[in-house]
């Protein structure tokens, strides 16, 4: 596949409107677009996560994966599709959830068992990881809330379902698998 992109300033959406992958012009304001918009920036704070993920692991391997896989959902969510036939367009869906599973699995089995909700801080990147989570959760309501208004393939939400779930593990993972989680304290209104 051979991309070329020959201009970036285009002016095309200084009237508030921009241009889906099929032509359409729509407002930048609309429930796709910001859908669009909540998965780049899903992307770009795992991009800021690698940071911290040293890279010859097998972690900075699935978070490099994770960031194609991103941008693939991207580039789905830009074609509107018209129903249930246009799934395929998604074709590495299943093949994307299973591997966000067994990621997620492969973490998961080393940590220390949760006897506590966990606050998004420790270590820098598994105060990252779980930047990058509620950035993914938000992403995944932008798409539920497209979904009412458009058919959008299951697949979609199924990947960034999986991708909040694997960010919290990494998050644990990062925290010394989950040995210097910090653990919710309740009562801190009596502080």
């Amino acid at each position: 596949m051979s991309i070329r992109i020959d201009r970036i300033v285009t002016r095309g959406g200084d009237g508030g409107q921009t241009s889906l992958g099929d032509g359409t012009r729509v407002d930048k304001s609309c429930a796709r677009i910001e859908a669009i918009g909540a998965v780049d920036e899903a992307n770009a704070t795992i991009g800021v996560l690698r940071l911290h993920v040293p890279p010859p692991s097998p972690d900075a391997a699935c978070l490099a994966r994770i960031q194609s896989l991103l941008f693939d959902i991207g580039g789905i969510l830009c074609v509107p599709e018209q129903g249930p036939e246009d799934a395929d367009n998604f074709r590495g869906g299943d093949a994307a959830v299973a591997f966000l599973e067994q990621a997620t699995e492969s973490l998961r089995t080393r940590q220390t068992p949760l006897r506590s909700f966990v606050l998004p801080a420790g270590s820098p990147g598994a105060a990252h990881a779980h930047l990058a989570r509620t950035v993914a959760r938000r992403a995944e309501r932008q798409v539920v809330m497209l979904r009412k208004e458009e058919f959008v393939s299951a697949s979609v939400l199924r990947c960034l379902n999986r991708l909040s779930d694997y960010l919290f593990v990494l998050a644990r993972h990062l925290n010394n698998d989950g040995q210097d989680d910090v653990p919710w304290q309740p009562g801190s209104r009596d502080a």
